[in-house]
């Protein structure tokens, strides 16, 4: 047992903040003013913390401090201990509620204080002297305290003020951007102006005639427009045609040309055909025996769908050479019709054509030999990539040249839809296969003919004798599939 404590332990229970009753509490200014010897008189137990002091019957009281070393303190030392631990150690006085936030928030918050008041014994006085440090060294953070509660105040305004001047940043960029949008849209829209007063209004001298439908002629070439993507076939299904090649649809396609004329069809019936067979061919396989048969089936549903009066059944079963009975072609017809899901909804080219000889004054020359360049792209696969409109105004484009019918003005590029930059790739394709021999003879005999003043010849001897003015050099003696007619026959034929 350390030197000091009491032999006995009392227990005593009682409401230290009632008045009526005799407090013999000792308080730690009384055991810093008495000595040694009044230490011993009493039973109290030693300095507690304040959760161990409103719990007093749940736990074991401390012993008294029993350390003698305060006997050679002096006096001034002792006043000064017994202040600091007052001011370290609440008393049994209640204390108001109303207290120093910084100071309470310190004592409360630093465990280093409350591990130094859990010490008894002979370390009693070490650990009032710690006190004393602590207490010291408490009051010096108060500033630092203060400072660290004043920070994020400081931190906040700055960053309001950068929130602020972003803010005015944005909306200034904001306001320049609808600015220069703005400057933009004018811009394009004076110079949408000016192109449009450059344009002559074909159609105001068509509100006459009815048939030329003049007020609904823009809606129905902007709906022929939009049909123009979702009809395209895939320009790469030959890749996954096992039996098939591009030379062999070429062959089939000059077939079906002389097929279309011995039957006097319309051009748009030829056009219609060639576009089920290739979406015809994008979404099935086909085997080489039946392709003929796909071939005659689909000029079979192109003229059901284009002409007035067309064949029947058994003419095309006659011109196939008898190769397929009239159920197969009934058969073969069912199957393309499921397979497009019924839907032959196609852009032709021709109506584009119209559209632009409309703004060449209907020239017949051009317009003859525009058609002529146009069917080169039923029998060249290159051109399956660009959409009909653009077919047909490249073809008229190279038409007008060939013919020297001038520029290609504000109104021809309105009414064709196309600026003469962006029909050069379709230009390019339509001379290197004029420059070429021959290599299809029924769509080379179909032109050559006076009905279509010549125009097949006319088109290679200029394609011929300009070729390297386009950069194709070295084509003559490079045919596109097999070569049928030799040089010799353009002469003839004129």
């Amino acid at each position: 047992m350390p030197a000091g404590r009491p032999a006995t332990r009392q227990r005593v229970v009682q409401n230290e903040n009632d008045e009526n009753t005799a407090n013999t509490r000792l308080t730690r200014a009384k055991a810093a003013a008495g000595g040694p010897e009044d230490l011993g008189k009493t039973g109290k137990p030693a300095l507690q913390t304040k959760k161990s002091t409103a719990n007093v019957a749940g736990q074991r009281k401390r012993a008294a401090l029993g350390d003698v070393s305060n006997v050679n303190k002096t006096e001034a030392q002792k006043a000064a201990a017994g202040k600091s631990l007052k001011a370290a150690q609440p008393t049994g006085v209640q204390k108001p509620a109303a207290r120093p936030a910084s100071r309470v928030a310190t004592a409360a918050k630093d465990p280093k204080k409350v591990e130094i008041t859990k010490k008894s014994g002979a370390g009693a006085i070490g650990a009032v002297q710690k006190r004393k440090v602590l207490s010291a060294t408490t009051h010096s953070r108060e500033p630092s305290v203060t400072v660290d509660e004043a920070e994020p105040v400081r931190k906040k305004a700055h960053t309001m003020d950068a929130e602020k001047r972003i803010r005015s940043e944005s909306r200034v960029d904001k306001e320049n951007e609808a600015v220069a949008s703005a400057k933009a849209d004018a811009i394009a829209e004076a110079k949408e102006t000016a192109l449009h007063q450059q344009i002559r209004n074909l159609d105001d001298e068509d509100h006459d005639d009815p048939l030329m439908v003049a007020e609904y002629a823009n809606d129905i070439f902007d709906y022929l427009r939009e049909l123009e993507a979702p009809s395209m076939p895939n320009p790469d299904y030959m890749a996954s045609q096992d039996n098939l090649e591009w030379q062999t649809r070429g062959i089939l396609v000059d077939w079906l040309i002389e097929v279309h004329a011995r039957f006097h069809l319309l051009p748009e019936t030829l056009f219609l055909a060639v576009s089920i067979i290739d979406r015809f061919l994008s979404v099935k396989i086909v085997q080489l025996d039946r392709f003929q048969l796909v071939g005659i089936t689909a000029m079979f549903i192109a003229s059901k769908y284009e002409e007035v009066l067309s064949p029947i059944v058994r003419d095309f079963r006659h011109v196939a050479d008898d190769g397929y009975t009239e159920a197969e072609i009934l058969s073969a017809e069912r199957s393309i019709l499921t397979a497009l899901n019924y839907d032959l909804s196609y852009p032709n080219p021709m109506n584009f054509l119209r559209r632009v000889s409309k703004a060449d004054n209907y020239d017949i020359q051009s317009r003859t030999i525009g058609k002529y360049l146009m069917e080169i792209s039923l029998l060249d696969h290159r051109f399956m990539e660009f959409c009909p409109s653009h077919v047909s105004a490249g073809a008229m484009f190279l038409a007008r040249l060939m013919l020297d019918r001038g520029e290609w003005d504000a109104t021809i590029t309105y009414y064709a839809g196309y600026t003469e930059a962006e029909v050069m790739p379709v230009v390019m394709l339509m001379v290197d296969y004029l420059a070429r021999p021959v290599c299809q003879e029924a769509f080379f005999k179909k032109y050559a003919s006076k009905k279509f003043l010549k125009a097949s010849i006319v088109a290679r001897r200029w394609a011929k004798e300009n070729a390297e003015a386009f950069g194709l050099t070295n084509l003559r003696q490079q045919p596109l599939y097999i070569m049928n007619i030799d040089d010799s026959a353009d002469a003839e034929g004129s």
